[in-house]
């Protein structure tokens, strides 16, 4: 696991880091690993399907939709990656 060091934090966000891990009954320390997993990780993952799914009913496409797509898609097979 990684270390983080924080510095010139402002002592008021240092008091009030303290009485929020009070209130939770945790270390300062693990106050903030919460807040930061909390603020940066998702609660939980977006799968694509599902997302494409949204978007679907968001847009609202009927089956005669996706057919009418399917008819222009281009089906060429992807040239495969050449590296130098």
């Amino acid at each position: 696991m990684a270390v983080l060091t924080v510095r010139n934090v402002p002592d008021e966000v240092h008091r009030a880091l303290k009485a929020r891990a009070a209130e939770h009954g945790r270390s300062a320390e693990a106050e903030v690993r919460e807040i930061l997993s909390a603020a940066l990780v998702p609660s939980r993952r977006i799968l694509l399907g599902d997302a494409l799914a949204d978007i679907g009913r968001d847009l609202a496409l009927t089956d005669e939709d996706v057919t009418a797509l399917e008819a222009v898609r281009d089906r060429t097979p992807a040239e495969p990656l050449e590296l130098p």
